[in-house]
């Protein structure tokens, strides 16, 4: 079945940040380090727009490449 890039976007989300949503992970880091708050919102900055760029196809073979590769882990 095929995801459209909102979902795909959602389930890197879960991937990456887990149980949290990703600004709030911005914020927490912040809470802890102002420096790597800064670096953790340009980190979530460049995710989004890779997200952006990449097309729907690319975004879901990469989702199902680190489905994948998390099996096997």
């Amino acid at each position: 079945m095929a995801l459209s890039k909102a979902e795909s976007k959602q389930l890197l989300e879960r991937m990456v940040f887990e149980e949290t949503a990703p600004q709030e992970w911005v914020q927490d880091v912040w809470g802890l380090s102002p420096m790597h708050g800064d670096e953790a919102a340009k980190l979530l900055d460049v995710f989004d727009a890779l997200v952006e760029c990449c097309s729907e196809e690319k975004l879901e073979n990469l989702v199902q490449s680190l489905v994948i590769a998390r099996a096997e882990v």
